[in-house]
């Protein structure tokens, strides 16, 4: 069933009104800003600018780890950390101690591999679709690419690092910052 672009409109500001008035006591007027109309070309505008925000909103607690959180799962053995980005940019940048590379163009097949032709490529075992995967790369834009990916295959426990090494950097290695 298609909604016309005025009916999602309606729907995406009634459904931010009520996730906002709950999150933060705020209307949908604070989402829509000062003199834009609900249905108005300027609020279709703004309703499509924040689609990836409001999604992130809903979907970061489960699916994102913190810089916290990937300290403590580096000391476990029982996650297979992944960073996509290009092997140049490991090599010229560095890389997060755990992690191996697949370039994010790359993760779709690795993830249907048999899992010989896995291990001997990338020298890691094959995950199951129930082992926990953290995704990792620059600063989040590719790792949760691949997160995507690997979730449309049914690898449930898979997660991202949007922090990516930028964050992880600074926080390692402040001495490095400009």
């Amino acid at each position: 069933m298609a909604m016309s672009p005025r009916a999602l409109l309606q729907l995406g500001s009634a459904v931010r009104a009520a996730w906002g008035s709950r999150v933060w006591g705020a209307s949908s007027r604070c989402f829509l800003g000062p003199g834009i109309a609900p249905g108005s070309a300027a609020a279709w505008k703004e309703l499509r600018s924040s689609e990836e925000v409001y999604h992130n909103f809903c979907t970061a607690a489960s699916q994102s780890v913190t810089y916290k959180e990937l300290k403590k799962l580096l000391h476990s053995k029982s996650n297979l950390l992944i960073d996509v980005r290009e092997p140049w940019e490991v090599l010229e940048y560095g890389k997060i101690p755990g992690f191996f590379n697949i370039p994010l163009g790359e993760i779709g097949q690795a993830l249907q591999m048999d899992s010989e032709d896995f291990k001997e490529k990338y020298n890691q075992d094959m995950p199951s679709k129930s082992d926990s995967l953290v995704f990792s790369c620059l600063g989040g834009v590719r790792s949760k690419k691949a997160l995507n990916t690997a979730l449309s295959l049914g690898y449930e426990s898979a997660r991202h690092y949007p922090g990516g090494w930028q964050e992880w950097e600074s926080y390692e290695y402040p001495e490095k910052k400009k």
